[in-house]
């Protein structure tokens, strides 16, 4: 009976002691050696690039298993097809014929934040614009400067396919089609200008 009122004891204490510490340690700053370095935009940019997918469609080949890397964010001949027709991942290097090398930052900005293009033409499906829209001005812009540094690309993707209710003869990603209510709700298509 002594023995265990001691272990109970001596666990108690020992449980104590480890609370103190946990909470002492929490409570102390981190060295200024342990503390991470400031990201610089254009790695927070490519940060942002990669774990939104974005190399996912728009890099040619990532869909199928094998990136061409040496076509980094450059649009892809795989298509999207659904009830908007067909659409092809555009090139989002800064190519000024085929890319975004034309756009501003804020340009850029602005069709992620309202889905519409410097055109004026809307960012058709499946491209996650709404996800975008709802990224801070700091990221937004880290965002910005990666793809504004990356090398460009001529690359031109086969331009928006009208929908015609039939198999279009190219490669493509065949989407469930949407409910009744989502396609009552769905802008009509437009042409690509871009």
């Amino acid at each position: 009976m002594t023995w265990t009122r001691s272990a109970a004891t001596m666990a108690v204490a020992v449980a104590g002691a480890l609370a103190v510490l946990a909470i002492s340690c929490a409570q102390q700053p981190p060295a200024e050696s342990e503390k991470p370095a400031a990201m610089d935009p254009v790695a927070r940019g490519k940060y942002i690039a990669t774990i939104t997918g974005c190399n996912d469609c728009h890099t040619p080949g990532t869909l199928y298993g094998m990136p061409d890397t040496t076509r980094l964010l450059s649009g892809s001949e795989l298509g999207w097809e659904g009830p908007w027709g067909v659409t092809f991942p555009r090139n989002l290097t800064p190519d000024e014929e085929t890319g975004l090398g034309t756009w501003s930052e804020a340009d850029i900005i602005r069709a992620l934040r309202t889905g519409v293009k410097k055109d004026g033409s809307a960012i058709l499906p499946p491209m996650p614009w709404q996800d975008f829209a709802a990224m801070n001005d700091e990221d937004m812009r880290s965002l910005v400067a990666y793809l504004k540094s990356i090398p460009p690309v001529k690359h031109k993707p086969p331009a928006v396919q009208p929908p015609t209710g039939k198999h279009m003869g190219t490669r493509f990603v065949l989407p469930l089609p949407p409910p009744a209510w989502d396609s009552q709700h769905m802008p009509p298509p437009q042409a690509e200008k871009q």
